[in-house]
């Protein structure tokens, strides 16, 4: 049965409705030029073929290797809890949830969330959530360059890269000043920073732990720009923020990250969603849909979206941002995740990421041909340094049942080999003993 249920007859009449006598017309306004001149595509199947032919990719995925990539995406234990409530029917609701009284769900969901970003990042608001972290980060870059009306960003070395060209991207077509700063080492480069803070800066984009998994206290550094007006934009990796100072401890005026860590599956890289929090003064800045809680005519408790500076609305050319969505069922999913958690649940989560770490990386220490890169302490990743190239080495612990770590050479120069090794709480000490034994073994 075809997937669009029209008779020939059907299709006849529309075409004689709209005075044409074949689909072609529809697309007399593209050039014959740009027009593809056939498909080269493959004899349609059947539903019960494609699903043999999903099997048969499926079962061609190797599911059997121990994990310790990381990067941005990290390999922690999910809950079955949240699975089952996150596809719940109550949440079945529409995609976009502006008609209130039909989409309680989501949106006291979405309410539920924010209140717990909140709390996790120490900051007064946050909005229903964004893509993913990259692009949760080029917002908080427009938003300090709106806030404080000025043009210049300066962007810390030791955030992720991916992140790092996804503002360049999106700072592109704006007549926006983007300073990519080089780190010293694994750590921040404190005389240039200092060199470059002044009264033309918008703001300071740094990453805690950074992308190399080091730690460093950034208190000296807000202080430093906020004594010439400009904000203080911490991305964090959200399990860290159990146990590293929150964005409101270090006083910092923006907060960006991205939430795959709570609650959802690695998949392929995605689906993710941003988080993006902000003090309560910035509020009207902050880009995307924000969920209330109020009262309706009777008096009752009811959720609604509200503060929507978007362009589909009244602000049209004036919008915070063209950013007019968010990832329900992710947020979703995080809400019931941190919620599972609770405040000491994810306070032990963080502990045992950072011990485990801890763990194979003095392990590691121990080999004669094995260097640390990270001179700062690291909270659940850091960089190892190998005797042979990063591809020989992933290819060779591979052969031995790991994913060993993520290849930096493609996004650094001089990193040929250099590999970021990450460890979460799934890592058990049998696991991470083999990983050296074998690491040993290669070298």
């Amino acid at each position: 049965m075809p997937y669009t249920p029209h008779t020939k007859d059907d299709v006849q009449r529309m075409y004689a409705q709209i005075g044409i006598e074949d689909e072609s017309e529809l697309f007399d306004a593209v050039p014959q030029e740009l027009r593809v001149k056939s498909f080269d595509l493959d004899e349609g199947l059947s539903e019960f073929e494609v699903f043999e032919n999903f099997k048969k990719m499926a079962s061609d995925n190797d599911t059997s290797k121990v994990c310790f990539l990381g990067g941005g995406y990290y390999d922690h234990i999910i809950p079955s809890a949240i699975d089952a409530l996150s596809g719940r029917s109550e949440f079945y609701t529409a995609y976009t949830p502006y008609q209130a009284e039909a989409s309680q769900g989501t949106l006291q969901a979405l309410y539920e969330y924010q209140s717990l970003v909140c709390e996790l990042t120490g900051l007064e608001v946050t909005n229903a959530s964004m893509y993913d972290g990259g692009t949760a980060m080029a917002e908080a870059a427009l938003m300090a360059i709106r806030v404080t009306k000025r043009n210049k960003i300066i962007i810390d070395g030791g955030v992720n890269p991916i992140y790092i060209q996804i503002v360049k991207t999106y700072l592109a077509y704006h007549d926006i000043e983007l300073v990519v700063m080089k780190t010293k080492s694994d750590k921040v480069n404190l005389e240039e920073l200092v060199s470059l803070i002044d009264d033309s800066v918008a703001g300071y984009i740094f990453q805690n732990p950074n992308f190399f998994g080091s730690i460093e206290d950034y208190t000296k550094i807000i202080e430093s720009l906020h004594v010439v007006k400009a904000l203080a934009i911490m991305s964090a990796y959200p399990i860290a923020l159990g146990m590293l100072k929150t964005p409101g401890e270090l006083d910092a005026d923006i907060y960006c990250g991205d939430g795959q860590s709570l609650g959802n599956y690695l998949g392929f890289g995605g689906p993710s969603f941003g988080i993006l929090a902000t003090k309560q003064k910035y509020v009207r800045n902050l880009p995307g849909r924000i969920v209330g809680l109020t009262n309706d005519r009777n008096d009752n408790q009811a959720f609604v979206l509200t503060l929507q500076a978007r362009e589909q609305h009244i602000r049209r050319q004036k919008a915070t941002s063209n950013i007019c969505s968010n990832q329900n069922l992710m947020t979703l999913r995080a809400t019931i995740f941190m919620s599972l958690l609770g405040k000491d649940g994810f306070e032990k989560l963080a502990l045992q990421n950072y011990n485990n770490a801890n763990y194979l990386k003095s392990e590691l220490e121990k080999l004669p041909n094995i260097k640390i890169f990270n001179q700062s302490p690291i909270f659940n990743e850091f960089v190892v340094e190998l005797p042979i190239g990063c591809d020989e080495f992933l290819d060779k612990m591979s052969q031995k049942g790991f994913f060993a770590g993520l290849k930096l050479d493609n996004l650094y120069k001089n990193f040929e080999n250099r590999v970021l090794v990450s460890v979460t709480e799934k890592r058990s000490k049998t696991q991470m003993d083999s990983f050296v034994a074998s690491v040993k073994d290669i070298l």
